[in-house]
């Protein structure tokens, strides 16, 4: 059973709407964003790049700019070695770009998610020694990789680190000891004693950072790299950082130059996608552009994604763009197929009854146990591993929620596993497979979690009538965009609406279009893009066999539901009328 909790966050509403020439509504929505004082108010709404902190504020950002400046004047080799996901890429681009219009001889390295694993390995120091790279310069990968860069330096080689993961630890008599790797310079904002104020950056914004350092010290124009903000943008959303701050920044100046950009690889992926770049918003990143980028390392290699932000003719970025998205298009085949199979698990096997859902699946691709890991968890409101078969045991992902913190849970059973990390949110892991049954006994032994930590819980920002629902409302909530983790859509309700009708859309019958009244009496279309099953088998439970249909028919006025919802307009053949899209139901 869902939560429905009404925020009630108080606030001078009146005084913000007329100080920021808002409504006070959108002064309500803004302080339930927990963005509160003046100052923070202004940088929400009016935030730029001028707003940015200076990059010198971060630990280390000169040591490794006069590091750099030398290797690049003395024709030093540079290697990058990045990751394999979308941050990493970009990330990787965003210091390949930058070296080489500084005259730098630099090239890259990226880990084979399945072979190398995340991160820094032997495997790659030592190709990077052999091929005769002078420096080694990370991006969103390092802070954890102590022993391979220790093996980099007897080398003789020279390591900087940027990164922006959490720093390890040991703890001991309460106290936590940072565990840094002995790299020349290391540039990460989650340092303790690094003084950059933002700590959210992802690891391509960091890279960033470095480059526009870097080109002050070659006394170049740093409208020459301002390009490479939409990479930031893309990898800050394709990363899932918190939309806020300096994040929030750097994503509405991407999206902006995204509608222009002169990368022919993220032109052709936008078209082979079928994105209008004038109306691209932080949903194309994470849904559409996100998913194609990442698909290369998931399911060939992430040098594929590289060489489409690399790629300099359009016939060759058209190419790469088809690749990615016929690659993105399998992976979501092979997704919901792995999806509905672990679904048939907890619906018809005891291990479905489970507090902590441990799944094998053992033909899951490995690199989707994570995405599939986060559709149970979605679907049942329950933490969720996925586990399949790997070259040696079986290796996993789990995604969690709010109330279970994933990391510790697998702390307390880790005499059965051969390795893990993660975080409250999401885990990796790799055991022996006749652990499996001891890890899923043990962890639910372990296991609160009540079932009121299991129900979903939708945050509803404020009640609203329908005729609120104007031309004016839906542009002026423009000004709380891009939406992402950190600054969520906001929710509205209504209770008590009556269902005057509806029919079904959409060429694979998956949009159910209503025609719904609320209390006072304003009538309005409604959308819902949601399971329609579900939701026709709830009407039949409520109000007997028959109901969607007669629903369908339009002898729907008995039914009465609550609902909560974002206000839109629907334009067709020049007409533009309010609407509704239908989040949640009861």
């Amino acid at each position: 059973m869902e939560q429905w909790v009404l925020l009630r966050k108080g606030a001078e509403f009146d005084r913000i709407a007329q100080k920021f020439h808002i409504s006070p509504r959108l002064a309500c929505l803004i302080r339930n964003r927990d963005v509160t004082g003046d100052g923070a108010i202004e940088r929400y709404l009016n935030g730029d790049l001028s707003e940015l902190s200076d990059g010198n504020l971060m630990k280390d950002m000169e040591k490794s700019v006069c590091i750099l400046k030398e290797k690049i004047e003395n024709r030093k080799k540079i290697r990058v070695i990045g990751d394999y996901d979308i941050d990493g890429v970009n990330a990787v681009y965003i210091l390949l770009r930058g070296f080489e219009n500084l005259g730098a001889e630099a090239d890259s390295d990226i880990p084979d998610r399945i072979k190398d694993g995340y991160g820094l390995n032997m495997d790659l120091i030592e190709r990077a020694f052999m091929d005769g790279a002078d420096t080694i310069v990370t991006c969103d990968n390092g802070i954890a990789a102590k022993e391979e860069i220790a093996y980099a330096k007897s080398l003789g080689m020279t390591v900087i680190v940027t990164d922006h993961h959490e720093v390890p630890f040991e703890e001991s008599e309460g106290k936590k000891h940072y565990i840094l790797p002995m790299a020349d310079a290391v540039i990460d904002p989650k340092q303790a004693d690094c003084g950059y104020p933002f700590k959210g950056l992802c690891g391509a914004a960091v890279a960033y950072k470095l480059i526009e350092k870097l080109y002050e010290a070659f006394g170049r124009n740093l409208d020459e790299i301002s390009c490479l903000i939409e990479n930031v943008a893309v990898a800050t959303v394709g990363d899932v950082m918190d939309l806020v701050d300096e994040n929030r920044i750097f994503v509405k100046e991407g999206l902006l130059r995204l509608q222009n950009t002169k990368n022919p690889g993220l032109k052709a992926l936008m078209e082979c996608t079928g994105i209008d770049r004038t109306r691209i918003s932080s949903y194309h990143i994470g849904f559409v552009i996100g998913p194609c980028l990442n698909a290369g390392g998931r399911l060939d290699t992430a040098k594929r994604a590289l060489s489409l932000l690399q790629a300099e003719t359009v016939q060759e970025a058209k190419a790469l763009a088809e690749e990615l998205k016929s690659l993105n298009d399998s992976r979501k085949d092979m997704t919901a197929k792995a999806v509905e199979q672990a679904a048939k698990i907890v619906e018809n096997q005891p291990e479905g009854k489970d507090k902590v859902l441990l799944l094998y699946l053992p033909d899951c691709h490995e690199s989707l146990a994570g995405i599939v890991a986060g559709r149970i968890r979605e679907r049942y409101t329950r933490p969720a591993f996925i586990l399949t078969d790997a070259v040696q045991g079986v290796k996993g992902s789990g995604r969690s929620i709010e109330a279970y913190h994933m990391y510790e849970g697998l702390n307390q059973c880790r005499g059965l596993l051969e390795r893990y990390g993660g975080h409250k949110l999401a885990a990796g892991l790799s055991l022996k497979k006749e652990n499996i049954v001891p890890l899923r006994r043990m962890l639910n032994e372990e296991c609160t979690l009540t079932q009121q930590d299991m129900a979903e819980k939708v945050c509803i920002d404020m009640e609203m009538p329908f005729s609120c629902v104007t031309e004016e409302l839906v542009l002026e909530l423009e000004l709380l965009e891009p939406f992402g983790k950190g600054n969520v859509k906001p929710v509205f309700a209504a209770r008590n609406i009556t269902v005057l009708g509806g029919r079904i859309l959409g060429k694979n019958h998956n949009v159910l279009k209503l025609k719904v009244r609320d209390g006072a009496g304003t009538s309005i279309d409604a959308l819902f893009f949601g399971d329609i099953d579900v939701f026709f088998g709830f009407l039949e439970e409520k109000y007997g066999a028959g109901a969607g249909k007669r629903m369908l028919n339009g002898y729907a006025e008995e039914i009465e539901l609550s609902v909560t919802y974002y206000p839109g307009i629907n334009e067709y053949q020049g007409r533009r009328t309010p609407q509704i899209v239908i989040t949640h139901y009861r």
